[in-house]
């Protein structure tokens, strides 16, 4: 598994895969967002990408330090993962783990000590790749709203 961090010339192949993580955002907000990762500084957000030489991209990760306050959390700033996407044909391959271990990495070289992440409380695959994964589930929301 050849694991990297994203570059400009992966954007479209990155967004590809991001719009089947998040389906409800457009490509054009997906490409925004893509780009303001690499925009921003490595120390503070970051995408890793799984290539593998002949089918190409497989996954992507991405993390960024979060300073406000994440819920579970006892420490500031954290590393959270905003995303984690493996394609389903590669899923049990070791590309989840194996960009979750890149994530780490990174967070132990910025010198944080935890590792935040969510997920809706209906994805029952996600949830349980974290489980697998060593994350415990700390808190479960439900959000409310009012019109005024």
């Amino acid at each position: 598994m050849a694991i990297r961090i994203a570059t400009p010339s992966d954007i479209a192949g990155w967004v590809a895969l991001r719009a089947r993580l998040w389906p409800d955002t457009s490509l054009a907000q997906h490409e925004d967002e893509a780009a303001a990762v690499l925009a921003g500084s490595p120390r503070d957000s970051i995408a890793f990408l799984e290539v593998a030489e002949e089918v190409g991209l497989r996954g992507f990760a991405e993390a960024a330090l979060r300073r406000d306050h994440v819920n579970g959390c006892e420490t500031s700033p954290v590393a959270f993962l905003e995303g984690i996407y493996v394609r389903p044909t590669d899923h049990g391959s070791g590309v989840g783990r194996s960009l979750l271990r890149s994530v780490q990495s990174w967070a132990l070289d910025r010198g944080v000590t935890e590792l935040a992440s969510d997920a809706h409380v209906d994805n029952v695959t996600s949830r349980a790749f974290h489980r697998a994964l060593g994350f415990e589930e700390m808190d479960r929301v439900v959000y409310f709203r009012k019109l005024l």
